[in-house]
């Protein structure tokens, strides 16, 4: 009988260490569940609350652009300004996918305030992944330091936000994934 539930304990434990085995980490889920909208571009709006002057009537359209095994390059167009793209990494090691702001110049060359962003501080969740503000982020633009950004994914939405922890500093622009719209041109500093 003891041999019995012995064995019986060690089926249900290597068959539930396989089964964990198999699944895959948040981040990975999260990972594959953007670059399923790869070469799509989708039109968003200003969350309501949400102040923005230099967004305010302007039409805001992200496009997954750029798909790579473990990077992806997700330009944000405010109206005609092309300046900005929001760059994910994925490090398969540690299972944790960074954020990183790349802002350019009309001309494609690098605008003074550039490369910030952070890395999620754990596999997050398959719809949410958080990215505090890294070293180099407080290095380069200091108050900064204390930035939060957030990206949500579903089915129906995805969004990007930024909290400025210690300040009433929001920001969050919603698209609408089950309505793509006409990919844009190249975001500036990009050849196609």
């Amino acid at each position: 009988m003891m041999k019995r539930i012995s064995l019986i304990v060690a089926l249900i434990l290597a068959f539930a260490l396989h089964g964990s085995a198999q699944e895959k980490s948040n981040a990975l889920q999260f990972w594959e569940n953007l670059k399923a909208h790869c070469g799509k571009a989708y039109e968003g709006r200003l969350a309501e609350g949400v102040s923005q002057p230099d967004f305010e009537g302007q039409r805001l359209v992200m496009h997954v652009r750029a798909c790579e095994e473990d990077r992806i390059r997700i330009p944000f167009f405010v109206g005609e300004d092309r300046s900005r793209t929001w760059v994910l990494t994925y490090d398969r090691e540690k299972d944790r996918i960074t954020l990183k702001h790349d802002h350019r110049h009309e001309d494609g060359s690098e605008d003074e305030v550039t490369q910030y962003g952070g890395t999620a501080s754990n596999s997050g969740f398959a719809h949410l992944q958080f990215f505090p503000a890294d070293p180099e982020t407080a290095e380069r633009i200091d108050y900064a330091s204390a930035n939060v950004w957030w990206i949500t994914l579903d089915e129906d939405t995805y969004t990007y936000n930024l909290r400025r922890l210690g300040t009433e500093r929001l920001f969050t622009v919603i698209f609408d994934l089950r309505n793509p719209v006409e990919a844009p041109p190249a975001p500036w500093g990009w050849e196609d």
